[in-house]
Protein backbone atom coordinates (compact mmCIF):
# COMPACT_ATOMS: atom_id res chain seq x y z
CA UNK A 1 0.00 0.00 0.00
CA UNK A 2 1.42 3.44 -1.49
CA UNK A 3 2.20 5.46 2.03
CA UNK A 4 0.04 8.65 2.61
CA UNK A 5 2.11 12.28 3.15
CA UNK A 6 1.22 13.83 5.91
CA UNK A 7 2.64 17.47 5.17
CA UNK A 8 0.33 19.43 3.70
CA UNK A 9 -2.65 17.73 5.50
CA UNK A 10 -5.00 20.15 7.14
CA UNK A 11 -6.36 18.86 10.39
CA UNK A 12 -9.54 17.48 9.54
CA UNK A 13 -7.32 15.34 6.61
CA UNK A 14 -5.07 14.38 9.47
CA UNK A 15 -8.00 13.70 11.85
CA UNK A 16 -9.29 11.59 8.70
CA UNK A 17 -6.02 9.87 8.69
CA UNK A 18 -5.67 9.18 12.51
CA UNK A 19 -9.63 7.92 12.25
CA UNK A 20 -8.74 5.19 9.53
CA UNK A 21 -6.07 3.60 11.45
CA UNK A 22 -7.88 3.62 14.57
CA UNK A 23 -6.24 6.40 16.12
CA UNK A 24 -7.89 9.70 17.78
CA UNK A 25 -8.64 12.65 17.13
CA UNK A 26 -5.97 14.06 20.09
CA UNK A 27 -3.10 12.23 17.82
CA UNK A 28 -4.00 13.91 15.14
CA UNK A 29 -3.58 17.47 17.07
CA UNK A 30 -0.61 16.69 17.74
CA UNK A 31 0.71 15.07 14.28
CA UNK A 32 -0.50 18.37 13.09
CA UNK A 33 1.57 20.36 15.65
CA UNK A 34 4.30 18.56 15.07
CA UNK A 35 4.25 19.05 11.64
CA UNK A 36 3.26 22.71 11.08
CA UNK A 37 4.46 24.61 14.34
CA UNK A 38 7.29 22.73 15.13
CA UNK A 39 8.52 21.15 11.96
CA UNK A 40 9.61 18.21 12.47
CA UNK A 41 11.42 15.47 9.91
CA UNK A 42 11.01 12.31 11.38
CA UNK A 43 8.35 10.57 13.75
CA UNK A 44 10.92 9.79 16.03
CA UNK A 45 11.05 13.22 17.09
CA UNK A 46 7.01 13.63 17.84
CA UNK A 47 7.93 12.61 21.48
CA UNK A 48 4.70 12.88 22.74
CA UNK A 49 3.64 9.83 21.11
CA UNK A 50 4.61 6.57 22.18
CA UNK A 51 7.23 4.75 20.22
CA UNK A 52 5.08 1.88 18.92
CA UNK A 53 2.53 4.75 17.60
CA UNK A 54 5.10 6.17 16.02
CA UNK A 55 6.36 3.27 14.74
CA UNK A 56 2.70 2.12 13.86
CA UNK A 57 2.17 5.45 11.90
CA UNK A 58 5.44 5.18 9.87
CA UNK A 59 4.93 2.00 8.45
CA UNK A 60 1.63 3.86 6.53
CA UNK A 61 2.76 7.31 6.49
CA UNK A 62 5.46 9.80 5.12
CA UNK A 63 6.01 13.21 7.08
CA UNK A 64 7.22 14.29 3.43
CA UNK A 65 8.51 12.51 0.17
CA UNK A 66 10.35 16.06 -1.21
CA UNK A 67 14.47 16.26 -1.54
CA UNK A 68 16.90 18.91 -1.32
CA UNK A 69 18.50 18.61 -4.52
CA UNK A 70 20.62 21.87 -3.68
CA UNK A 71 21.19 24.49 -0.98
CA UNK A 72 23.21 27.70 -1.68
CA UNK A 73 23.73 30.46 1.20
CA UNK A 74 24.13 34.31 -0.21
CA UNK A 75 26.83 36.36 1.64
CA UNK A 76 23.54 38.55 3.02
CA UNK A 77 22.35 35.61 4.33
CA UNK A 78 19.89 34.95 1.70
CA UNK A 79 18.88 30.88 1.53
CA UNK A 80 18.14 29.55 -2.00
CA UNK A 81 16.77 25.85 -2.18
CA UNK A 82 16.68 23.78 -5.67
CA UNK A 83 13.46 21.20 -4.32
CA UNK A 84 12.74 18.34 -6.17
CA UNK A 85 9.56 16.53 -6.71
CA UNK A 86 8.78 12.76 -6.78
CA UNK A 87 8.06 12.79 -10.71
CA UNK A 88 12.13 14.79 -10.66
CA UNK A 89 10.63 17.82 -11.61
CA UNK A 90 12.44 20.72 -9.24
CA UNK A 91 11.65 24.59 -8.26
CA UNK A 92 13.07 27.41 -6.33
CA UNK A 93 12.34 28.53 -2.98
CA UNK A 94 13.99 30.74 -1.43
CA UNK A 95 14.60 32.25 2.27
CA UNK A 96 15.12 36.01 2.82
CA UNK A 97 16.58 37.28 5.88
CA UNK A 98 16.85 41.36 6.97
CA UNK A 99 19.47 42.44 9.43
CA UNK A 100 17.13 44.80 10.77
CA UNK A 101 13.72 43.21 10.63
CA UNK A 102 12.34 39.99 13.12
CA UNK A 103 10.79 38.65 9.87
CA UNK A 104 11.65 35.64 7.95
CA UNK A 105 10.53 35.69 4.43
CA UNK A 106 10.18 32.61 2.22
CA UNK A 107 9.78 33.79 -1.59
CA UNK A 108 7.81 30.45 -3.22
CA UNK A 109 7.07 29.28 -6.40
CA UNK A 110 3.54 28.20 -7.57
CA UNK A 111 4.43 26.57 -11.00
CA UNK A 112 6.82 24.60 -12.66
CA UNK A 113 8.14 26.70 -15.24
CA UNK A 114 6.17 29.94 -15.91
CA UNK A 115 3.74 30.17 -19.44
CA UNK A 116 3.73 34.40 -19.17
CA UNK A 117 7.52 34.61 -20.66
CA UNK A 118 8.38 37.95 -19.31
CA UNK A 119 11.28 38.96 -21.08
CA UNK A 120 13.41 40.23 -17.95
CA UNK A 121 12.88 36.61 -16.27
CA UNK A 122 15.18 33.51 -15.90
CA UNK A 123 12.18 31.20 -15.01
CA UNK A 124 10.44 32.22 -18.81
CA UNK A 125 13.35 30.25 -20.57
CA UNK A 126 12.13 27.44 -18.64
CA UNK A 127 8.35 27.56 -20.17
CA UNK A 128 5.39 26.00 -18.77
CA UNK A 129 5.61 22.36 -17.49
CA UNK A 130 2.65 21.62 -14.45
CA UNK A 131 1.29 23.96 -11.67
CA UNK A 132 1.54 22.95 -8.39
CA UNK A 133 -0.57 21.29 -5.42
CA UNK A 134 -1.34 22.92 -2.51
CA UNK A 135 1.08 20.13 -0.88
CA UNK A 136 4.17 21.47 -2.91
CA UNK A 137 3.67 25.30 -2.40
CA UNK A 138 3.04 24.19 1.53
CA UNK A 139 6.12 21.76 1.12
CA UNK A 140 8.30 24.52 0.24
CA UNK A 141 8.12 26.53 3.74
CA UNK A 142 8.10 23.28 5.55
CA UNK A 143 11.04 22.54 4.24
CA UNK A 144 12.85 25.71 4.89
CA UNK A 145 11.73 25.52 7.88
CA UNK A 146 12.73 21.67 9.13
CA UNK A 147 16.09 22.76 7.65
CA UNK A 148 16.76 26.13 9.66
CA UNK A 149 15.30 25.06 12.41
CA UNK A 150 13.35 29.11 11.89
CA UNK A 151 9.89 30.10 11.96
CA UNK A 152 8.81 31.59 8.50
CA UNK A 153 6.35 34.82 9.73
CA UNK A 154 5.77 35.97 5.79
CA UNK A 155 5.69 34.37 2.88
CA UNK A 156 5.60 35.92 -0.65
CA UNK A 157 4.07 34.40 -4.26
CA UNK A 158 7.28 35.59 -6.06
CA UNK A 159 8.76 32.68 -7.46
CA UNK A 160 8.76 30.72 -9.88
CA UNK A 161 4.95 30.87 -11.99
CA UNK A 162 2.30 33.13 -12.50
CA UNK A 163 0.06 31.90 -9.27
CA UNK A 164 -3.33 33.41 -10.74
CA UNK A 165 -2.74 31.01 -12.99
CA UNK A 166 -2.99 28.22 -10.46
CA UNK A 167 -5.23 29.89 -8.66
CA UNK A 168 -7.23 27.34 -7.04
CA UNK A 169 -4.20 25.83 -5.36
CA UNK A 170 -2.66 28.95 -4.50
CA UNK A 171 -6.23 29.89 -2.76
CA UNK A 172 -5.64 26.28 -0.80
CA UNK A 173 -2.13 26.87 0.09
CA UNK A 174 -2.95 30.31 1.22
CA UNK A 175 -5.44 28.92 3.68
CA UNK A 176 -3.47 26.19 4.91
CA UNK A 177 -0.51 28.79 6.13
CA UNK A 178 -3.25 30.72 7.63
CA UNK A 179 -4.71 28.27 9.51
CA UNK A 180 -2.14 25.55 9.92
CA UNK A 181 1.24 27.39 10.40
CA UNK A 182 -0.95 30.52 11.89
CA UNK A 183 0.54 33.38 9.42
CA UNK A 184 -1.74 36.61 9.53
CA UNK A 185 -3.18 37.19 5.98
CA UNK A 186 -1.51 40.23 5.86
CA UNK A 187 1.61 38.51 5.95
CA UNK A 188 0.75 37.15 2.63
CA UNK A 189 1.54 38.38 -0.38
CA UNK A 190 0.32 36.88 -3.98
CA UNK A 191 2.27 38.56 -7.05
CA UNK A 192 0.92 38.38 -10.35
CA UNK A 193 1.45 39.79 -13.85
CA UNK A 194 -2.41 41.15 -14.34
CA UNK A 195 -4.40 37.91 -15.17
CA UNK A 196 -6.95 40.59 -15.22
CA UNK A 197 -10.43 37.50 -14.87
CA UNK A 198 -8.62 36.20 -11.62
CA UNK A 199 -8.23 39.33 -10.12
CA UNK A 200 -11.67 39.77 -10.07
CA UNK A 201 -12.53 36.61 -8.81
CA UNK A 202 -10.29 37.85 -5.67
CA UNK A 203 -11.73 40.73 -5.26
CA UNK A 204 -15.32 38.82 -4.32
CA UNK A 205 -13.59 36.80 -1.72
CA UNK A 206 -13.87 36.86 2.02
CA UNK A 207 -10.41 37.10 2.59
CA UNK A 208 -7.73 38.37 0.69
CA UNK A 209 -4.11 38.13 1.08
CA UNK A 210 -2.07 41.57 -0.17
CA UNK A 211 -1.87 41.67 -3.78
CA UNK A 212 1.11 42.98 -5.85
CA UNK A 213 0.92 44.28 -9.49
CA UNK A 214 4.20 43.23 -11.95
CA UNK A 215 3.40 46.38 -13.84
CA UNK A 216 7.47 47.54 -15.03
CA UNK A 217 5.81 49.93 -17.66
CA UNK A 218 3.86 53.41 -17.56
CA UNK A 219 2.15 52.14 -20.94
CA UNK A 220 1.19 49.43 -23.34
CA UNK A 221 3.84 49.91 -26.06
CA UNK A 222 6.67 49.42 -23.45
CA UNK A 223 4.79 47.36 -21.46
CA UNK A 224 4.13 44.86 -24.42
CA UNK A 225 8.03 44.57 -25.35
CA UNK A 226 8.89 43.41 -22.07
CA UNK A 227 5.48 40.96 -20.83
CA UNK A 228 3.40 39.34 -23.55
CA UNK A 229 0.49 39.00 -21.16
CA UNK A 230 -0.10 42.90 -22.17
CA UNK A 231 -1.88 41.85 -25.37
CA UNK A 232 -4.39 39.95 -23.63
CA UNK A 233 -4.42 41.95 -20.81
CA UNK A 234 -3.95 45.19 -21.59
CA UNK A 235 -2.85 48.00 -18.95
CA UNK A 236 -5.76 50.36 -19.16
CA UNK A 237 -8.09 47.65 -18.09
CA UNK A 238 -5.85 46.16 -15.97
CA UNK A 239 -6.04 49.40 -14.19
CA UNK A 240 -10.00 49.71 -14.19
CA UNK A 241 -9.59 45.87 -12.62
CA UNK A 242 -7.29 47.07 -9.82
CA UNK A 243 -9.27 50.16 -9.12
CA UNK A 244 -12.60 47.86 -8.85
CA UNK A 245 -10.43 45.25 -6.49
CA UNK A 246 -9.54 48.18 -4.15
CA UNK A 247 -13.24 49.58 -4.02
CA UNK A 248 -14.54 45.47 -3.26
CA UNK A 249 -11.90 44.97 -0.85
CA UNK A 250 -10.46 48.44 0.32
CA UNK A 251 -6.91 46.74 0.39
CA UNK A 252 -4.08 48.72 -0.71
CA UNK A 253 -2.14 47.06 -3.43
CA UNK A 254 1.34 46.90 -4.51
CA UNK A 255 3.14 48.32 -7.87
CA UNK A 256 6.05 46.78 -8.30
CA UNK A 257 8.28 48.29 -10.88
CA UNK A 258 11.59 46.87 -12.38
CA UNK A 259 14.00 49.66 -13.41
CA UNK A 260 15.99 48.54 -15.90
CA UNK A 261 18.81 50.82 -17.93
CA UNK A 262 17.54 52.97 -20.73
CA UNK A 263 14.58 50.88 -21.11
CA UNK A 264 12.27 52.06 -18.68
CA UNK A 265 13.80 54.50 -16.35
CA UNK A 266 13.90 57.50 -17.57
CA UNK A 267 12.40 60.90 -16.37
CA UNK A 268 9.72 60.59 -19.08
CA UNK A 269 8.10 57.23 -17.45
CA UNK A 270 8.40 58.21 -13.83
CA UNK A 271 5.79 60.90 -15.06
CA UNK A 272 3.70 59.02 -17.28
CA UNK A 273 3.89 56.11 -13.93
CA UNK A 274 2.56 58.77 -11.47
CA UNK A 275 -0.07 59.71 -14.27
CA UNK A 276 -1.29 56.33 -14.86
CA UNK A 277 -1.88 55.45 -10.70
CA UNK A 278 -3.48 58.97 -9.72
CA UNK A 279 -6.71 57.95 -7.88
CA UNK A 280 -5.73 53.85 -7.09
CA UNK A 281 -5.00 53.27 -3.66
CA UNK A 282 -1.74 51.70 -3.92
CA UNK A 283 2.37 51.84 -2.61
CA UNK A 284 4.66 51.46 -5.21
CA UNK A 285 7.76 48.97 -4.78
CA UNK A 286 10.73 49.84 -7.24
CA UNK A 287 12.90 46.79 -8.34
CA UNK A 288 16.35 47.08 -9.46
CA UNK A 289 17.18 44.86 -12.03
CA UNK A 290 19.07 41.81 -11.20
CA UNK A 291 20.88 40.79 -14.00
CA UNK A 292 20.53 37.29 -15.61
CA UNK A 293 22.37 35.05 -18.47
CA UNK A 294 19.02 34.62 -20.47
CA UNK A 295 18.50 38.68 -21.73
CA UNK A 296 20.61 41.71 -22.39
CA UNK A 297 19.18 44.04 -19.70
CA UNK A 298 21.05 46.48 -17.82
CA UNK A 299 20.71 47.93 -14.17
CA UNK A 300 20.16 51.22 -13.88
CA UNK A 301 22.35 53.83 -12.05
CA UNK A 302 22.11 55.42 -8.52
CA UNK A 303 21.22 58.76 -10.08
CA UNK A 304 18.47 57.40 -12.46
CA UNK A 305 17.02 54.97 -9.58
CA UNK A 306 16.62 57.85 -7.38
CA UNK A 307 15.13 60.59 -9.60
CA UNK A 308 12.75 57.91 -10.19
CA UNK A 309 11.82 57.74 -6.78
CA UNK A 310 11.55 61.41 -6.45
CA UNK A 311 9.10 62.31 -8.90
CA UNK A 312 6.64 58.78 -7.91
CA UNK A 313 7.09 60.54 -4.10
CA UNK A 314 6.20 63.72 -5.55
CA UNK A 315 2.98 62.63 -6.60
CA UNK A 316 1.77 61.36 -3.36
CA UNK A 317 2.47 57.82 -3.37
CA UNK A 318 4.54 55.62 -0.91
CA UNK A 319 7.59 54.33 -2.65
CA UNK A 320 10.22 51.81 -1.29
CA UNK A 321 13.16 50.55 -3.05
CA UNK A 322 13.47 46.56 -2.72
CA UNK A 323 16.53 45.58 -1.24
CA UNK A 324 18.16 43.27 -3.04
CA UNK A 325 18.79 39.61 -1.70
CA UNK A 326 21.08 36.47 -3.03
CA UNK A 327 21.85 37.70 -6.14
CA UNK A 328 25.18 36.29 -5.78
CA UNK A 329 23.19 33.22 -5.47
CA UNK A 330 20.98 34.03 -8.93
CA UNK A 331 18.22 34.14 -5.77
CA UNK A 332 16.73 37.68 -6.36
CA UNK A 333 13.94 38.90 -8.36
CA UNK A 334 13.57 37.29 -11.80
CA UNK A 335 16.95 35.18 -11.64
CA UNK A 336 15.35 32.02 -10.51
CA UNK A 337 15.90 29.58 -13.30
CA UNK A 338 16.78 25.65 -11.48
CA UNK A 339 20.50 25.99 -11.98
CA UNK A 340 21.97 22.86 -10.48
CA UNK A 341 25.62 23.48 -9.31
CA UNK A 342 26.73 20.16 -7.99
Amino acid sequence: MEKQILSGMTLEELTAFTDSIQESKYRAKQLHNWIYLKSVSSFEEMTDISKKTREKIAELALITDIKIKDKQISTDGTIKYLLEFPDGNCVETVLMRFDNRANLTACVSSQVGCACNCKFCATAKLGFIRNLTPREIVEQVLTIQRDTGLKVTNIVFMGQGEPLLNLDNVLKAIDIFNKDFVIGIRRLTVSTCGIIPQINRLAQLDFQPTLAISLHAPNHELREELMPVEKKYPIDELMNALKNYVGNTGRRITIEYTLIKGFNDTVECAKELAKLLIGLKANINLIIYNPNDKDDFEKPDKISVQKFKYILEQSGKKVTIRLERGSDIDAACGQLSNKYKN
